[in-house]
């Protein structure tokens, strides 16, 4: 099973799809064909993730020493990529294999992302590849980036239905911003515009980006369940 980008999911629903409890943001490798990041750009989030060219491209950051009796203040301290053992931390399993990319040892990492809505509520913001990282200087220490390019260009609906890659005009290749995921989740009551149902709800573009919709625009994202979504989407094609 696999999530459509924009649907919307509980947390224990995505720790159950990757089989996993998901309790750190960066998992390198937690399957055989992809690793997984949670990310969030939510006012206080604790690292700064960025989303850029038109919601094609995530900078992620990378996480911080974990706290302990010896690191009280992890936000003071550079950000690593061994552990005091020698053992690569999740950082430095990120950046080998960004490195290896670039210098073409290896194929792009496959990186699922989920990004946080507010408590218990994520939404599956596609799949990316792994194509650069760097250190940079961030509040006096050594934070690491990751620049993940949005890759997944098949929603919920071509999936359900078997429909070919790039069908119709049912593309989604843009990340719909934080801000405007969470004032349509307000707007809308956290449910379907056309039902009322709280299952399996996406983030829809009432205008397809394709035919000139916006995704930074409040206005023209709704919520959908998978059923209103699928019929929508029938629609178009």
């Amino acid at each position: 099973m696999t999530f459509g980008a924009g649907e919307i999911i509980g947390y224990r629903q995505m720790c159950d799809v990757e089989n996993a409890s998901l309790q750190r943001g960066m998992n390198y490798r937690l399957a055989a064909s992809h690793s997984v990041v949670l990310m969030s750009v939510r006012s206080g989030a604790p690292y700064d993730d960025e989303i850029q060219d038109e919601g094609q491209v995530l900078i992620y950051e990378g996480h911080d020493v974990p706290k302990s009796a010896s690191n009280p203040i992890p936000k003071v301290r550079d950000q690593e990529l061994t552990t005091p053992s020698g053992t690569l931390t999740e950082n430095g399993r990120f950046f080998d294999a960004a490195q290896q990319f670039k210098r073409g040892l290896r194929a792009a990492e496959v990186v699922r992302v989920y990004e946080k809505i507010k408590s218990g509520i994520w939404a599956f913001a596609g799949t990316f590849e792994l194509l650069d990282t760097w250190p940079q200087q961030s509040g006096g220490r050594r934070v690491y980036k990751f620049k993940l390019k949005l890759v997944d260009s098949n929603d919920s609906a071509d999936r359900k239905s078997n429909r070919p890659s790039g069908a119709g005009d049912l593309a989604h290749n843009r990340i719909i911003p934080s801000q405007v995921k969470q004032a349509v989740w307000k707007r809308d009551h956290g449910k379907c515009v056309e039902c009322g149902s709280k299952d399996n709800l996406h983030f829809d573009h009432i205008l397809p980006f394709s035919k000139g919709g916006s995704s930074l625009l409040v206005e023209n994202i709704q919520l959908l369940c998978a059923r209103h979504n699928l019929e929508k989407s029938d629609n178009l094609i």
